[in-house]
């Protein structure tokens, strides 16, 4: 098994460290490391330190720090625009899609997305997702934290220009000839996917993404909910990049 991997905001310089805090308390009380168990330390940002458990305290550990490290973030990078979704949809996604590998998450104000992020509603759904990105890389053992796009939600105007200036766009879509497995990619740059919500992208979103160059794409012949077409495309991606 895998040693359990925690964030912390910056990796110790020392020899020793004392864990605290939400991720030592987690430590400590929920996994219950105990002396002589192994655990990794990331800064999210592809810094890792291994260590070695010396003593357990009320929700902290006491660490010795055996070894460090860094990953060099993927290349390309992997960006989802996805259309807020009703309920924990949202949140179903943003966890499959952290778990399969993507670097940033754009949360995109569809015309038919149901759910409105307006305001302190706005700002506490977009946290939802951070945290919910946050866990599932911990639970991934990944040492890059996905980034969640800084505004609440992003117009179609932001997305289109997003989409302008990545090196490959493609969009979701039921009605595309091409398919996502077949399209060429680049071998560095971002490469742009947008899911939409529930009720599907617009004709008008579709357009103003393709005049911005994106490609409409489809992954086969059934229509995928978008809690889980993102997860799916980000794996057909990650095989043809050579990342899985």
């Amino acid at each position: 098994m895998s040693a359990p991997l925690f964030l912390v905001e910056s990796l110790p310089t020392a020899d020793r460290m004392v864990l605290d805090g939400p991720e030592g308390r987690h430590a400590a009380t929920v996994q219950r490391l105990r002396p002589g168990e192994r655990l990794l330390l990331a800064d999210g940002r592809g810094g890792t330190a291994a260590a070695v458990v010396i003593t357990v305290g009320k929700d902290t550990l006491d660490l010795e720090i055996t070894a460090r490290g860094y990953v060099d973030a993927p290349v390309p990078r992997l960006v989802v625009v996805q259309g807020i979704a009703k309920g924990d949809r949202g949140e179903l996604a943003v966890q499959a899609m952290t778990e399969a590998g993507v670097d940033e998450i754009v949360p995109w104000a569809a015309e038919r997305s149901i759910a409105l992020w307006r305001g302190d509603r706005g700002v506490r759904a977009r946290e939802k997702w951070v945290t919910t990105a946050r866990e599932a890389a911990k639970q991934a053992r990944r040492t890059w934290l996905p980034v969640v796009a800084g505004a609440p939600d992003e117009s179609t105007a932001r997305v289109a220009r997003r989409i302008a200036g990545a090196a490959a766009a493609f969009v979701l879509h039921e009605e595309a000839e091409q398919r996502l497995t077949r399209v060429k990619l680049p071998d560095t740059g971002e490469i742009v996917l947008v899911v939409g919500p529930e009720g599907g992208i617009a004709d008008r979103e579709l357009d103003a993404f393709t005049e911005a160059g994106a490609r409409p794409v489809r992954l086969g012949p059934s229509v995928l909910r978008t809690s889980t077409a993102g997860v799916a495309a980000l794996s057909v991606l990650s095989a043809r990049l050579d990342r899985w």
